[in-house]
């Protein structure tokens, strides 16, 4: 069970007394710069709040627009199966139903006719569960499916060419040995199968669709608890015609909760992770990983160290990546110059385990996460509102910030 909260060791966890003011104004941030001392064009403004604090949970784009907001944890133990809508046109979040079960560490993947596969997660501390369910945008309902053939939390799922969905790894059981297996979901039945398992048992991994059809998965960590968490720099591919995982070389280096994001020429980012140190083993380094190739290269630094943003970076409609996760503040990769760049806006405190959304018009909605010493998670949501005709105005700032309750 991945999903819990940590202080930095030898530091004590204290109590959220107040959140973040909500602003509108552009405030500078105070950061390491690698690449540059400019800002990224856009800025962080806020939006409303969530009706309840979350981290470890998802955030799935919907066909009209609004983001259906699922599960996560409260603080450790309380795992929540509520769920909300946030309408991008009001800025409001509204309730949206409750899941069968409460789930953290699971996985929602839009599914070709609209609706949303819930899978997987824990309902309790190192309690998984096996029972999956669909919302339908259009009946606001949850309603069970299949179940999975292994309850696991923490592993990760893809939609593939065929509409079949693939879950891969995880962990499972009282002691969360890490899996090696996956299966596939089958809208179609209702019903899980096993398909080829990868060659390691992985969590904290990652999982990225490529445009071949195939899914890479990189990194993770194959046994052990911190301090000894075994981990791995290895990546291989998943081919959906076969069935069968095969190696696809390796990362620089070996990485846990970090991102993958699939940029524009088909090539694969990395950002950022931990090595088996955890908190004390936060990496700012990025490589890139070619297919053609099958080999990763050194991508630059990012301006902070960041891990746990496995769901907080999104490639934006100009092809750059907006990093909004795992640090105070958010930034964004230029593959053309391989080059990260701050993006204006107020302290966001961490964003562990946070989600981003790419939403209508290019804007970014961030939501929940924790800090570095903050329990319990929050439920405040910022905004990305990008550069429009290279004038972000005022006014649209302002529209966003009025949003906020």
């Amino acid at each position: 069970m991945e999903y819990l909260f940590a202080a930095r060791r030898g530091r004590v966890l204290s109590v959220l007394a107040t959140t973040i003011a909500a602003i509108a104004v552009v405030v500078p941030i105070s950061a390491k710069k690698s690449a540059s001392d400019t800002h990224a064009e856009g800025q962080i403004v806020a939006t409303g709040t969530m009706g309840t604090h979350r981290s470890g949970h998802t955030a799935t784009p919907l066909r009209n627009g609004d983001v259906l907001i699922t599960g996560g944890m409260v603080r450790n133990g309380e795992f929540v199966a509520d769920t909300e809508l946030y309408e991008p046109t009001t800025g409001k979040f509204s309730p949206a139903g409750r899941m069968a079960s409460p789930r953290v560490g699971h996985t929602a993947t839009l599914l070709p006719d609209g609706r949303v596969l819930i899978v997987g997660g824990a309902a309790r501390p190192y309690k998984d569960v096996a029972q999956a369910e669909i919302y339908d945008p259009a009946t606001k309902r949850f309603v069970a499916t299949g179940s999975l053939i292994t309850a696991r939390s923490d592993a990760e799922a893809v939609l593939l060419p065929s509409g079949e969905v693939l879950i891969a790894g995880g962990s499972a059981g009282a002691d969360s040995h890490r899996l090696a297996s996956a299966e596939l979901y089958d809208p179609a039945t209702g019903k899980f199968r096993t398909t080829g398992s990868m060659s390691l048992p992985r969590v904290s991994f990652t999982i990225c669709p490529l445009r071949n059809g195939r899914i890479l998965v990189t990194g993770g960590s194959v046994a052990g608890r911190y301090p000894n968490a075994q981990l791995t720099a290895s990546a291989e591919t998943y081919d959906p015609v076969t069935g069968k995982f095969t190696p696809a070389g390796s990362m620089r280096i070996q990485r846990q909760k970090h991102a993958a994001v699939l940029l524009g020429d088909g090539r694969v980012l990395i950002l950022g992770g931990s090595d088996n140190r955890d908190w004390r083993g936060k990496m700012d380094s990025a490589e890139i990983y070619d297919p053609a190739a099958e080999a990763f290269a050194d991508a630059g630094r990012m301006s902070a160290a960041r891990f746990k943003l496995t769901n907080a970076t999104v490639r934006l409609p100009d092809g750059k990546v907006l990093i909004a996760g795992g640090a105070g503040h958010a930034e964004i990769f230029d593959p053309a110059w391989l080059r990260f760049d701050v993006v204006a806006g107020p302290e966001m405190d961490g964003r562990y385990f946070s989600t981003a959304t790419l939403l209508k018009g290019g804007r970014v909605l961030l939501a929940g996460g924790y800090g570095e010493n903050v329990e319990p998670s929050s439920n405040v949501a910022w905004i990305y509102v990008p550069i429009v005709n290279s004038v972000l105005t005022q006014t649209t700032a302002t529209t966003w910030a009025r949003k906020s309750p």
